[in-house]
């Protein structure tokens, strides 16, 4: 029964060998995992599994294949049945129609929120559900978790529901985005071609064919002619927001991400989440303990690269325009400072926008970025990539001329 699957992951680049295949047969045959699907997942997981880039591809096929699959009923085998407290939790959770939801007020600022947010970790001495004032659970309150307000902290909420959180207090996880997608179609990397500048540096390593046939006839005789080989000059920095809402777009950031890949010789990337700050890391797994300071990559690439800007720009405006602002920490310095040192130094900088362009109106956020852009917001489709790449063309033009 597990042919399938082992299949499906060499369908999907995961590069799994018979001998891991069997390694996986050995550890069933030995009772390691039985009636448990988690248990069966992290075994899997670890015979099949030799590199943390393929986990995501990996997890996608084990959904696709073993997603219908449930736990033995307790009852058949005489254990006794105990419901997960988890389950119980979500039966209280607040659920609100349009016209309640409409009902309820925000505080009436960050600065607001923040200072009650404050009161109430003072004030407080027990566990609260379904209010509208305590930290606590389903209710209407700014503060907690499973409840709405259209303005508030999350505080012990395993994922966003409503996604209207100014912050978060909650340690969350993400993944890299794939930068090895198999793409369904050419038209991305078409889009991106117009940004190459051809040169040749480097050692003269190349066969020059009609250098070699112009030399032999000169001069009688075989003359091998060598030139440097030709690259594309053109150095590319690019920023992915990822987490939250941008977990709508994965599919289509990673096909961008894998594009820019396969184009660009002199490309580095850079993850953020929502809006840039002080920090910038490469790594999801280790955001937290890896982080590169926004000053040394302004300090460390110059204002010749070309920077772009990958996100949905969709987020609390608090975010942008506040100190303290960020939904997952305490930024000293405002969102929008951020943003416009990096398009000081980077002036050849524009922001690609997933999010369909008639949509861009009803958020406050996406237009307050657009601006700090002066306009220079594309969305993310096929003609919004060549209207970006004929704005960046138009710089490289600008440069040369001058």
């Amino acid at each position: 029964m597990f042919i399938p699957f082992f299949l499906e992951l060499k369908a999907a680049k995961v590069p799994v060998t018979l001998r891991e295949f069997l390694s996986l047969i050995e550890g069933m045959e030995a009772g390691i995992a039985t009636f448990d699907v988690e248990a069966f997942y992290f075994l899997a997981r670890t015979a099949l599994v030799k590199d943390e880039r393929h986990i995501d591809r990996f997890d996608r096929v084990f959904q696709h294949c073993f997603s219908g699959l449930e736990a033995v009923n307790p009852m058949e085998t005489g254990e006794e049945a105990v419901i997960p407290e988890d389950w119980l939790r979500k039966l209280a959770e607040k659920h609100l129609t349009e016209e309640e939801k409409r009902l309820i007020e925000s505080l009436g600022g960050f600065d607001k929120l923040m200072e009650t947010l404050r009161q109430r970790l003072r004030e407080q001495q027990g566990r609260h559900q379904g209010g509208s004032k305590w930290i606590g659970t389903a209710g209407t309150s700014p503060f907690g978790a499973y409840g709405y307000n259209p303005e508030g902290v999350r505080i012990g909420q395993d994922q966003s529901r409503h996604r209207r959180a100014v912050k978060v207090w909650d340690r969350r996880e993400f993944r890299d985005y794939d930068d090895t997608v198999e793409l369904g179609t050419r038209n991305i990397k078409v889009a991106l071609k117009r940004l190459r500048r051809w040169v040749r540096q480097g050692a003269a390593d190349e066969l020059d064919l009609s250098g070699t046939i112009r030399a032999t006839a000169e001069h009688g005789y075989l003359d091998v002619v060598t030139r440097p080989e030709r690259r594309n000059a053109v150095k590319l920095l690019m920023f992915f927001d990822i987490g939250g809402s941008m977990d709508d777009h994965i599919r289509i950031v990673e096909e961008l991400f894998s594009a820019a890949r396969g184009e660009f010789r002199h490309m580095e990337h850079f993850y953020f989440h929502n809006c840039v700050y002080e920090g910038l890391w490469k790594d999801n797994r280790r955001r937290r303990v890896d982080i590169t300071r926004t000053t040394e990559v302004l300090r460390t690439y110059g204002g010749d690269y070309r920077a772009i800007f990958v996100g949905d720009a969709s987020m609390s405006p608090y975010e942008i325009s506040h100190p303290g602002g960020s939904v997952e920490h305490w930024n000293d310095e405002a969102g929008a400072l951020w943003l416009s040192r990096m398009t000081a130094h980077f002036p050849r900088s524009i922001w690609i926008n997933p999010v369909p362009e008639q949509h861009w109106g009803y958020t406050q956020s996406i237009g307050m970025v657009k601006s700090l852009f002066e306009g220079r917001m594309f969305p993310l489709t096929l003609a919004g990539l060549q209207d970006a790449t004929k704005q960046l063309c138009a710089d490289m033009t600008a440069e040369r001329s001058l």
